[in-house]
């Protein structure tokens, strides 16, 4: 009998119910990002028909999907998310507004809140065709890189967890209402992000992200009054959330 080994981010959970706690030390393994099946078989510590079976279960019932022969995270489980929280309806009403930001930006965009210790895209329009940076929804970041972390952060409590974003930094992006990135989360991708605030409370980031070659090395100059326009805007339709 083959034993699950714990994986790297040490938050698989053993129940008992081995085929539960197995598919779910695979979607923990791929919140860190797309992972081909050979990678997956030995992190977890599966046998690779053990784990292929189980991602193609995961995968009809879209809680796992697959883009050029590696596994990620399916869109059922943004879905799910969406049901569980109210805060979560904002995806629902983001959607015209991300296109109209796609539009005027001709970049990707995306809507970020924070789920634990990361962020989580809820929404998002990709660039399309030519160099772009593409963020799937359900995709899950870190939230001490990249803009639309360090808006999260900024208007967190617990920001002081983070000490790879300095506090100094924080309280500029909080005081300028904008964050910008350079290659932080991946490189030679650039973003610029703004909080979408209700009552002074913050309910998500909105993120404008592409190539640094395209962005430049200031990206916050061009995109900062469209993205914290957006940013307003949405946060005006979210006044009735509860």
């Amino acid at each position: 009998m083959s034993t699950l080994r714990e994986p790297a981010e040490g938050r698989n959970r053993i129940t008992g119910v081995g085929v539960l706690d197995r598919a779910v030390a695979l979607l923990d393994l791929l919140a860190g990002g797309p992972l081909p099946l050979r990678a997956l078989a030995e992190r977890s510590g599966l046998p690779r028909p053990t784990a292929h079976r189980l991602l193609v279960a995961l995968e009809a019932h879209g809680l796992v999907a697959r883009d050029d022969g590696a596994f990620r995270l399916g869109p059922r489980l943004t879905e799910l998310a969406v049901s569980a929280g109210p805060a979560l309806d904002l995806a629902a009403l983001a959607g015209p507004l991300l296109g109209e930001l796609h539009a005027e930006s001709g970049e990707s965009v995306q809507l970020y809140v924070r789920s634990g210790d990361r962020r989580l895209c809820v929404a998002a329009r990709d660039a399309g065709a030519g160099l772009r940076d593409s963020v799937p929804v359900g995709a899950l970041l870190p939230l001490d890189a990249g803009s639309g972390g360090k808006v999260l952060l900024a208007w967190s409590a617990d920001a002081d967890r983070f000490p790879a974003v300095p506090r100094r930094e924080l309280e500029a992006v909080r005081r300028r209402g904008w964050a910008e990135s350079i290659a932080e989360r991946e490189a030679g991708v650039a973003s610029v992000s703004a909080p979408v605030l209700r009552e002074g409370g913050l309910l998500g980031a909105v993120c404008v992200s592409g190539p640094a070659s395209r962005l430049g090395q200031a990206p916050g100059r061009r995109l900062a009054p469209l993205v914290a326009t957006a940013a307003r805007r949405l946060a005006a339709l979210a006044a009735d959330l509860r």
